[in-house]
């Protein structure tokens, strides 16, 4: 699991930043958390994960970059919302995978 650099969070994330990142590391259960990741193919701009779905076996060597958290489902929508609109903006686009990884590869052309 890598996480983005620039994290993107909904307003009641932010405020428990790093418990809620910890417990996501360490595969520790989280009722009304969500992540929003890349893409896992190519029709998805991005995926949005239940917290608790991170804990099944499959998702330990799954390659998940994350570019967000939110608390609830709704606050995820925000998020995605948010980094659509920034994309957006800044590339006139809407290829978030792409734009993302040149932020992330310090590119910032994209």
């Amino acid at each position: 699991m890598k996480w983005y650099r620039n994290l993107y969070m909904g307003e009641k994330a932010r405020m428990n930043k790093y418990t809620i990142i910890w417990k996501i590391k360490h595969r520790a259960g989280m009722v009304r958390t969500y992540v929003i990741a890349l893409p896992s193919n190519e029709r998805n701009l991005l995926d949005i994960y239940h917290s608790a779905e991170l804990m099944q076996r499959h998702y330990r060597n799954r390659p998940l970059f994350i570019v967000g958290i939110a608390c609830g489902y709704e606050e995820a929508l925000l998020v995605v919302q948010q980094i659509i609109e920034d994309v957006y903006r800044e590339s006139g686009g809407v290829k978030v995978k792409d734009y993302i990884m040149g932020i992330q590869n310090g590119n910032k052309e994209n």
